[in-house]
């Protein structure tokens, strides 16, 4: 009694090892089948198209506007450090010219007080010392207010005190200045203190 042979199933959709016609048929689905780890892909339709294509220009809009935004910024910040360091350089000696001020009154009070000695050595070495400090505060850009005559300028000067206009004196006219004031780069210092004609 012959045995019959047992008959290998072919696995269904492959070709398993038998050779077949689908080897040369582009269309066998052994063929065509996805490589393995590769996502099946698939075209975009017209409106999502359209769709990515707003959200992308939003997104250039969004950055083009943080961008001019930072550029300002910096803009505004090197301003300011250049003002900054030109206002240093215009009043870094306020605080000591306005601590030798006094120095200056006392000296103009003393040369007032020996006007009758013009002899004196010691009024020339006042003379001498009086006339190098004041050219050190021209030369540091500080200049007196003497308004004398003038009419008032509230901007420089104080009224301390209101007096009868004396005759041919206008109202609001500087009568008498009982203290200079002084300006430093164009900045009131110190107002001088002077009495207005009413």
């Amino acid at each position: 009694m012959t045995e019959s042979k047992e008959q290998k199933p072919v696995e269904e959709g492959c070709c398993a090892d038998q050779q077949c016609q689908c080897e040369k048929d582009a269309k066998c689905e052994c063929n065509s089948a996805t490589a393995e780890g590769e996502a099946p892909t698939r075209e975009m339709s017209a409106e999502e198209l359209q769709t990515a294509l707003k959200m992308a220009e939003a997104k250039v809009l969004e950055h083009y506007d943080l961008y001019v935004r930072a550029m300002a910024e910096l803009e505004n910040t090197r301003r300011r450090a250049a003002d900054d360091v030109q206002k240093a350089r215009k009043f870094g000696i306020e605080k000591f010219a306005e601590n030798l001020l006094p120095v200056v009154d006392s000296l103009e009070k003393a040369l007032e007080a020996t006007k009758d000695l013009s002899d004196s050595p010691i009024r020339e070495g006042m003379e001498t010392t009086y006339r190098q400090m004041i050219h050190a505060l021209d030369v540091s850009a500080m200049q007196p207010i003497d308004p004398q005559g003038k009419p008032f300028d509230p901007h420089t000067q104080q009224a301390i005190a209101m007096v009868p206009a004396p005759e041919g004196v206008t109202s609001g006219t500087v009568v008498e200045v009982f203290q200079r004031g002084w300006i430093i780069a164009d900045r009131v210092l110190r107002p001088a203190m002077v009495s207005v004609a009413q």
